[in-house]
């Protein structure tokens, strides 16, 4: 569990800055009177989400490794940390969903029929709800943790130099 440590401070750090996440977008209305706009800036999430599994990486690099870690190394404490905030996910969606905003899901459904999205208040119903949200954010985050993990240790690897058995 030691040499876990790392991954389960940096999913715990992650799902906290999902939450000031939708906090933020709730503050400035993207989840009621801008709900328009949430569809495009809500993906700004990225940023802060790919620089916070960088850090986690670079921690494990520094803090577990000593400062060399290999692709392999990292990659897999990468997958490690994908799987752990994963499993968090259903309860920062529950959160998000029933606590932070509870009217997203009234208000992106009205605004959905209303654009034409979805023909029924029953489509758009069957689309957003908590069930669906927390079924698509735990595998969305083990895609994007795995995928970000790969190519951000492509440059935080420790590099060979000649006659290094560094791998």
């Amino acid at each position: 569990m030691k040499n876990l440590k790392i991954e389960i401070k940096w999913a715990l750090i992650f799902s906290v800055m999902s939450l000031l996440w939708m906090l933020l977008e709730k503050l400035f209305g993207l989840h009621g009177k801008n709900i328009d706009h949430h569809l495009y800036l809500t993906n700004l999430f990225y940023i802060p989400a790919i620089w916070v599994l960088v850090l986690a990486l670079k921690d494990k690099k520094k803090n577990f490794h000593s400062g060399t870690m290999s692709y392999g190394q990292g990659l897999v404490s990468g997958i490690v940390l994908s799987i752990f905030i994963a499993l968090l996910a259903p309860l920062v969606q529950w959160l998000i969903s029933y606590v932070i905003s509870p009217e997203y899901f009234p208000n992106v459904i009205k605004r959905s029929v209303e654009l034409g999205y979805f023909k029924t208040t029953a489509e758009a119903e069957a689309n957003f709800n908590y069930g669906n949200y927390a079924i698509k954010s735990t595998v969305f985050i083990l895609i994007f943790g795995i995928l970000t993990s790969a190519i951000a240790m492509i440059f935080i690897r420790s590099k060979q130099s000649k006659g290094s058995s560094i791998q």
